[in-house]
């Protein structure tokens, strides 16, 4: 029963785009890095059959085969046994969808329309670009477009209805103890080393002088366009976005959330041909094009050109950390949470008093840490700390390679243990809250499922998750 409220509550990961993707697009602010393999050919088309029924619903073949198309695009190696989970993503999406209907529960158009663009533009960089994508599907965009917008609109329909039936859940003090109480205890989980730590983080920044000859590149690369070069063959030729630049800068269809505020102000104020002037974001010096405009959306693509960082910006980072810790040091009015919102330049930390947030627990940001889940560096700096110090600057090298100078604060640590209510109350009320929400969603399906008309294709009845949708045969004495 568990396992299944857990495949529930994440039904549209098999027949939707993988949302993990490495955030490296320049202007919007999450986007894949395409991936420049050749992809396998598209899936086979087959006369059409009725797969499954669902209430008056019904389920086709074809349905399965696009799902599976966008499984195979995300890089997966064939496997004909995902399809009996895509079956059952889409039995449960059609059960909810019905049920929202019933309730009025409804998407707006427009947010439809983003979700579209927004998976085309990660299935396109997948693939490697329009032109792979298009011969994989053996269709064009635009086609293939219009025929995901009705499914994607029901996957969305259905998320909301799902987030519906649980939102009114919650867990007292009570609940996560009796929770914890029922865990044997041979089995309650174990913890990591955790750590709360703070950073104050020093960029390295060109200088006026330094940044020109990047806003001259730009410039020279603007101007070249506007004598007649082609805009897609330079962005493909010279952009350093790799999230657009194998589409030749296209960034599609997006609204005034999608990118940064320089580049909002720039794409929202032109009309559909006009190329801005180069300006500057936190990425590096840009200029765009706009292609069209349709009402709060707008489609463009974009040149960006990043600076790389000197050594002289970076010596020049150096002297300013080791002038903060000396501050810190000799002035203890100063303490690390506010250094940290005043000079500190990482904008996901400083307004958070400097301290970091665990990145996999999405839903509850909290700041305790395993240590295994640190920068390795940070976790070496850290492990020789005392609770309450705070570190020398020292150089750190992120995920992307850039350096950049920190100074740590280490607030907290907790060993390894077995869970107990005192040290692990805010991790055993979420896990007696994914409980109570896996148990609340499985009755709520079981219910459904026993209420509603289902038929199964006999081609997926052998389908070990399907077994518990096979509505069983009525005779007719039954039905009487």
């Amino acid at each position: 029963m568990r396992k299944l409220g857990i495949f529930i509550l994440s039904f549209v990961l098999i027949i939707s785009v993988a949302h993990a993707q490495t955030k490296v697009d320049s202007t919007a602010k999450k986007t894949a890095k395409a991936d420049s393999t050749v992809v396998p050919s598209g899936p086979k088309h087959t006369l059409d059959k009725i797969a499954a029924i669902v209430g008056n619903a019904p389920i086709l073949q074809s349905d399965i085969e696009l799902s599976y198309a966008q499984f195979l695009v995300q890089g997966n190696q064939p496997d004909p046994g995902v399809k009996c989970r895509i079956l059952q993503s889409l039995l449960t999406q059609k059960l909810l969808a019905q049920q929202a209907a019933i309730d009025s529960i409804e998407v707006k158009e427009d947010e439809v329309d983003n979700n579209v663009d927004r998976r085309m533009r990660e299935m396109t960089q997948r693939a490697g670009g329009q032109e792979k994508l298009e011969a994989f599907l053996g269709k064009s965009v635009i086609q293939y477009k219009d025929e995901i917008r009705p499914d994607l609109k029901e996957q969305m329909v259905a998320q909301k209805m799902q987030q519906h039936i649980t939102e009114k859940l919650n867990v007292t003090p009570q609940d996560v103890k009796t929770y914890y109480d029922k865990i044997p205890k041979d089995s309650l989980p174990s913890f990591n080393k955790e750590v709360e730590v703070g950073e104050i983080v020093f960029q390295p920044k060109l200088n006026k002088e330094e940044k020109e000859l990047y806003r001259e590149k730009a410039e020279e690369l603007r101007q070249r366009i506007k004598k007649g070069e082609d805009f897609g063959t330079l962005a493909r030729l010279y952009s350093q976005d790799p999230g657009s630049a194998p589409d030749g800068g296209d960034l599609g269809f997006a609204d005034r959330t999608t990118f940064v505020k320089e580049f909002t102000a720039n794409a929202f104020r032109l009309k559909a041909g006009e190329i801005s002037p180069v300006f500057e974001t936190d990425f590096g010096f840009h200029f765009l094009q706009v292609i069209e405009r349709r009402g709060e959306q707008v489609h463009v693509r974009h040149i960006l050109i990043a600076p790389v960082i000197t050594q002289a910006s970076l010596e020049r980072a150096k002297v300013k950390a080791d002038s903060i810790y000396t501050l810190m040091m000799t002035n203890k009015k100063i303490d690390f949470s506010s250094a940290a919102a005043y000079y500190s330049d990482n904008k996901d930390t400083k307004y958070n008093g400097g301290m970091m947030l665990n990145a996999e627990n999405v839903q509850n940001r909290t700041t305790f840490i395993p240590t295994d889940k640190l920068d390795p560096k940070v976790a070496l700096t850290v492990d020789t700390m005392k609770i309450g110090s705070i570190s020398k600057p020292d150089v750190f090298t992120g995920a992307d390679g850039k350096k950049t100078y920190k100074i740590l604060y280490l607030k907290s640590a907790t060993n390894a243990h077995k869970a107990n209510l005192e040290q692990d109350f805010p991790k055993l009320k979420d896990m007696a809250f994914d409980d109570k929400t896996n148990r609340a969603v499985t009755q709520w399906f079981e219910k459904r499922r026993k209420e509603t008309f289902i038929r199964i294709d006999q081609q997926y009845q052998s389908c070990d998750i399907l077994k518990k949708w096979i509505t069983p045969p009525t005779t007719t004495a039954q039905a009487k």
